[in-house]
């Protein structure tokens, strides 16, 4: 268990192995927050880390992670949320067992080991228990071998495209930026706009119903960047809908979250006509301003940036109507607005299809992964000679 505190004069506080550090695909991440606990002397002793160990999370989200460990963790212990493994040298390569462990995992036969009515645990009893292939020492090192340089190819695909994808998603920040900061900033938002008001705060008792023929509600929860999600609404009864004439939305209207991710927008489709919006401002521009146009000039970085250096409270921060009717937007003509928007609509689509290209590779070379670990500690593979 983590002790935070000393309870006799032979203790020592070092740092120790948690799940947090054990992550997907056998990475032990050291980049994660070190944290200190006092060990006795016998736990000194008792709960080392070697090179040459298996470790594996017991329990939580991360359940059955292994991690293989390539040098000594000097001065380190591990807590309860980790099982370790300690081969006999004689018998067993701890890379090996490392990934039938991950071919386990992602078979699913951890998860059915651990099956529970509540939280999986993979106990050191259950680990202790668990059945890997029967290889000889020879057999077992010639296929960590082989995984070892196969994986860490896959692995660097996989952080090429991860770089790809950072690379493009800054390029589309750049284009949303740069789209405005050529134009001159004419006046404050409200004067292009028919309305900014705030959602409603509803009264629990008075305007909520639990049944789905209620008026849905949208909540700053149901805003992702430029899109509503109808997961998890809230419905309002038809009579407190009818008192909020002024926070009904529309086709075309914007919402932008008040608190938390202060600044996130999406633009109202046609499927929420006549709904509420709860803890969000709402901005309903005029004729003269495209609401496409502005919509991306919410969502550029330099506005939100804006947005979240303007937030007030000291209790919960939050974005309010007056600091949006402030914001000031360029307005040039109408048919400029709409050739700005078409042409962002296009660059950010070719972006975007770019990098949902990247992340179905992504996935493929997860799947090859992870197909290939299984080929290679079942035997369905043989693996080569070096």
């Amino acid at each position: 268990m983590v002790q935070p505190n000393r309870r006799s004069e032979d203790e020592r506080s070092q740092p120790y192995l948690r799940a947090a550090h054990v992550q997907p695909n056998g990475v032990l991440d050291f980049s994660v927050e070190e944290k200190p606990m006092w060990f006795s002397a016998r736990e000194v002793m008792n709960l080392d880390l070697r090179r040459g160990d298996v470790v594996v999370v017991e329990g939580g989200a991360g359940c059955g992670r292994a991690a293989f460990l390539r040098n000594d963790l000097h001065g380190w212990g591990f807590q309860n949320s980790i099982v370790r493994l300690r081969p006999y040298p004689d018998r067993s390569e701890g890379r090996f067992l490392t990934y039938c462990l991950l071919a386990s995992l992602s078979s699913g036969a951890i998860e059915i080991a651990t099956s529970t009515a509540t939280l999986p645990h993979f106990t050191a009893e259950k680990v202790g228990r668990f059945r890997v292939p029967h290889l000889s020492l020879s057999q077992q090192s010639a296929s960590a071998d082989y995984l070892d340089r196969e994986t860490a190819e896959i692995d660097t695909m996989d952080a090429e495209l991860d770089h790809l994808v950072r690379t493009l998603v800054e390029r589309r920040s750049w284009v949303g930026n740069a789209a405005f900061r050529g134009l001159e900033v004419e006046s404050v938002l409200m004067q292009y706009v028919a309305d900014v008001t705030v959602g409603i705060v509803i009264e629990p008792s008075k305007l909520y119903v639990q049944h789905p023929q209620g008026v849905p509600a949208l909540r700053g929860l149901n805003v992702g960047p430029g899109f509503i999600r109808d997961a998890d609404v809230v419905h309002i009864s038809d009579a407190g809908h009818a008192l909020h004439a002024k926070s009904q939305l529309s086709e075309g209207d914007l919402v932008t979250v008040r608190t938390g991710q202060v600044g996130v927008t999406a633009m109202v489709p046609a499927s929420w006509n006549g709904a509420n919006a709860i803890d969000l401002v709402i901005t309903r521009p005029h004729e003269g301003l495209d609401p496409h146009f502005l919509y991306w000039f919410l969502t550029s970085d330099d506005t939100m940036l804006l947005m979240d250096s303007q937030k007030v409270g000291s209790v919960q921060a939050h974005f309010n109507v007056g600091a949006m009717k402030r914001l000031s937007v360029p307005l040039p003509p109408l048919a400029e607005q709409r050739r700005i928007v078409a042409e962002l609509d296009e660059q950010t689509a070719r972006i975007d299809d770019m990098i949902a290209d990247a992340q179905r590779l992504k996935a493929l070379l997860a799947e090859r992964r992870a197909t290939l670990i299984t080929e290679v500690v079942t035997g369905r593979k043989e693996v080569p000679a070096p």
